[in-house]
């Protein structure tokens, strides 16, 4: 029989769990193949002068998928309905899974966002106007890192561009290695992994991560 201490006692368990959770773990996001644009490939693809369209804000501020969607064609095959993320960039990047390179037919490098020098490179094209373009270089696959707030630095005791290992606590928990922090006070606190990785922890929208630091 439930009584009124019961229940004032389960509210206290669950508020000091939820706040020991707020303290010892991240979020975890799982990021899907997309297309970070150029001017000069807006211009190329949608016409000159062309704006994306936002649909959607993600979690890092100031960033937000677009309406846009385009189609990656490598020597093998080709993945449509790629979703295109704003706002645009210094240069066109590309990032997939490694099970979208076997798809596609090639063999992208593991590279932090925006590290695409020597990267291979991938036709794009826009199904709707009929436009292609072939960037050189840029195709990733996005190295599984942390945003995270100098705040939230202070407090998991990680400093900018520091390696760790996070164990993740989804319906198959498993510990990730080579992760990198990438401190900044733009940033809104979160582990990014990509969908092959999802996949293999078992990854739900209330999954969390528990940074692993090593005792020296």
């Amino acid at each position: 029989m439930l009584t009124q201490s019961n229940i004032n006692i389960d509210t206290i368990v669950n508020a000091v769990l939820k706040e020991l959770k707020e303290k010892l773990f991240i979020t975890m996001e799982a990021s899907g193949r997309h297309i970070h644009l150029c001017r000069e490939d807006i211009n190329k693809l949608f016409g000159y002068g062309y704006q994306l369209t936002p649909v959607k804000e993600l979690s890092q501020p100031g960033q937000y998928a677009c309406e846009e969607r385009l189609t990656i064609t490598g020597p093998k095959n080709s993945i449509k309905n790629v979703v295109v993320l704003g706002p645009e960039r210094g240069r066109t990047q590309v990032e997939i899974s490694l099970t979208d390179g076997l798809t596609l037919g090639v063999k992208a490098p593991v590279r932090l966002s925006g590290d695409i020098d020597g990267t291979p490179g991938i036709v794009i094209s826009n199904p709707k106007t009929g436009a292609s373009i072939e960037i050189k270089e840029g195709l990733i696959v996005a190295k599984r890192h942390i945003h995270i707030t100098p705040e939230d630095a202070a407090k998991f005791n990680v400093s900018n561009g520091e390696i760790v290992k996070v164990k993740v606590f989804g319906e198959r928990p498993v510990i990730l290695e080579d992760v990198d922090v990438r401190v900044n006070k733009n940033f809104s606190t979160a582990m990014h992994i990509d969908y092959d990785e999802a996949n293999a922890c078992g990854f739900n929208k209330n999954t969390k991560g528990l940074i692993l630091k090593e005792i020296v």
